[in-house]
């Protein structure tokens, strides 16, 4: 199989509509948004983007119409967010649009990935699987998870925009400049993890950058470490082993 396609795009679609109570007949054209994007996001072409994000919108769009055509359940995330009132008046459609666009857009994509590399790692470690598959904890597991995100983490990186000016490592940053942050090479910074390939979740938890630090860690992390954790175990509950492919590239 194919870890993100088969397994890792399917499984977070299917994962955010139960947290959302989007309906099962949105999976295809939820998926085929994931690939259209993956591939408009590696073009750096804005005008495709940004039409994704439309059609986006316009799915978002569809989900709200089939929850008001059939009793929606008001205790589901979408549910509480139309009942969400803000100053004495309920949240618009566009409203709801902006909030669930950005709760969920990018979530897709980076589960997918997540669950690719686990997958890989797991497929690459037989007595990882026996460690996790003889009973580990849930900390225990979102420890190991973490820590196999940050030696190959699919985030590669993000832009910020300097607020003021700053001297860093020797080179000087001017105020409104546009910074890349390379997360994944953060993560792999030899003076903060001696050998970036050293398996260590304990050790590495304080520096492991896969969800950010500071006012922009993600905010969706609890939701995700859930995911991740049941996606590992019913992968090693439903298998007595994963083993790579020895043909693929």
């Amino acid at each position: 199989v194919d870890a993100v396609a088969d397994i890792g795009a399917v499984f977070a679609v299917r994962a955010q509509s139960a947290w959302l109570g989007w309906p099962a007949e949105l999976e295809e054209r939820l998926l085929a948004w994931m690939d259209e994007n993956h591939a408009a996001v590696r073009s750096g072409d804005l005008s495709r983007t940004t039409q994704l994000a439309e059609d986006f919108a316009d799915i978002i769009h569809s989900a709200l119409a089939l929850r008001r055509s059939a009793s929606p359940d008001p205790t589901d995330t979408t549910g509480r967010l139309l009942a969400v009132t803000v100053r004495g008046r309920r949240l618009t459609d566009a409203d709801v649009v902006s909030v669930l666009r950005n709760w969920t857009g990018g979530d897709l994509g980076s589960i997918a990935l997540c669950a690719g590399v686990l997958i890989h790692e797991l497929a690459r470690d037989p007595g990882l699987q026996s460690t996790i598959r003889d009973g580990a904890t849930d900390p225990v597991l979102d420890g190991v998870i973490d820590e196999m995100l940050r030696r190959d983490s699919p985030f590669i990186g993000n832009r910020r925009t300097t607020t003021r000016p700053v001297d860093l490592d020797g080179v000087h940053i001017p105020a409104g400049a546009r910074v890349k942050l390379h997360w994944t090479s953060a993560n792999r910074d030899e003076s903060v993890f001696g050998d970036p390939d050293a398996f260590d979740p304990v050790a590495h938890a304080p520096d492991n950058l896969v969800y950010g630090i500071g006012k922009h860690a993600c905010p969706g992390r609890a939701l995700a470490s859930i995911e991740l954790r049941t996606l590992v175990r019913a992968l090693l509950s439903g298998t007595t082993a994963i083993r790579p492919d020895p043909d693929a590239a």
